[in-house]
């Protein structure tokens, strides 16, 4: 069993630079200091280490063999204290992530490229995957945070800020036109077809919800894994979509979708991030976050 790691220390840097007086000034201690630790090593293992030579000490057949086993676990530690100082100054590290396609698109990305951009040797890994799993990655400590969707349920070990306000709407194409300018009460979509996101996602199950609390409960023709489809089937005059806004915001100024108007608002949500006070961040996951501008909103 390893005694004392000073000891090693020492004779590491005595033995690398053949000099009791050279490694005395390496470590900033006295010369009579490195020859006792050298005194007690010797002691310990019950072997020379050194034998005197016409300039500094020379390491015996032992003390060499010793040497060969110390100097790579020296260097180790040396390399991992270097790689620990490349975090800190963000030259080196990982940031992992979990985003949705939407909370990608919409909001995350401009960040990335920016801190891309100020910190290139930092590797940003995101893992794509709905609210309800990228807060499972959270709480198992795969992701440093998360980009989600409200609503959704989360618990004191969570802690989320709002960081941009989405709308949720409903879209069709020409084939609908006779709806475009019209207000509707929310009980006339169940004449028409519906395509909305599977119910596997915090959008799906937001609106479902919010329709059901006003005594509709709809049975989609079309249940498709993401919002670019809908508004391509919307497109397509398949149905009436159900997307968050941005989706198809190109679309509607161009004239190709309308949206649909009710008798009632339909309550706006937000993009959250999100981290977990039992699994700390990582530097570069933090500065990110400076970068994004966590602090500015409290939920």
């Amino acid at each position: 069993m390893v005694e004392n790691l000073e000891y090693f220390k020492v004779f590491y840097y005595t033995a690398k630079l053949g000099s009791v007086t050279g490694a005395a000034n390496e470590l900033s201690i006295s010369q009579p200091a490195v020859s006792q630790s050298l005194k007690q090593l010797e002691r310990s293992l019950g072997i020379p280490l050194f034998r005197r030579a016409a300039k500094g000490v020379r390491l015996t057949g032992e003390g060499q063999l010793l040497y060969s086993y110390v100097e790579k676990g020296y260097e180790q530690i040396e390399n991992g204290v270097e790689k620990v100082k490349q975090m800190r100054n963000l030259e080196l590290g990982e940031v992992h992530i979990g985003a949705s396609d939407m909370t990608l698109r919409f909001y995350l990305l401009p960040f990335l490229e920016k801190f891309h951009e100020q910190y290139p040797g930092i590797k940003v890994i995101v893992s794509n995957a709905s609210t309800p799993d990228t807060l499972k990655l959270l709480r198992s400590g795969k992701i440093d945070f998360g980009v989600v969707s409200t609503p959704f349920e989360h618990n004191g070990d969570i802690q989320a800020q709002p960081v941009r306000e989405i709308e949720d709407v409903f879209v069709a194409g020409r084939r609908f036109i006779s709806y475009k300018n019209k207000m509707l009460d929310f009980q006339e979509l169940e004449q028409l077809p519906m395509i909305f996101l599977e119910a596997n996602t915090s959008t799906r199950s937001y609106m479902d919800a919010y329709l059901a609390g006003n005594g509709l409960v709809l049975q989609p023709e079309f249940e498709l894994a993401n919002s670019d489809m809908i508004v391509q089937f919307a497109l397509r005059n398949l149905g009436i979509g159900c997307v968050v806004r941005d989706f198809a915001t190109q679309d509607l100024e161009s004239g190709m979708l309308f949206e649909l108007r009710f008798n009632k608002m339909i309550p706006k949500r937000h993009f959250c991030v999100v981290t977990s006070s039992k699994m700390p961040f990582s530097i570069a996951a933090g500065k990110l976050l400076d970068i994004m501008g966590e602090n500015e909103y409290d939920l």
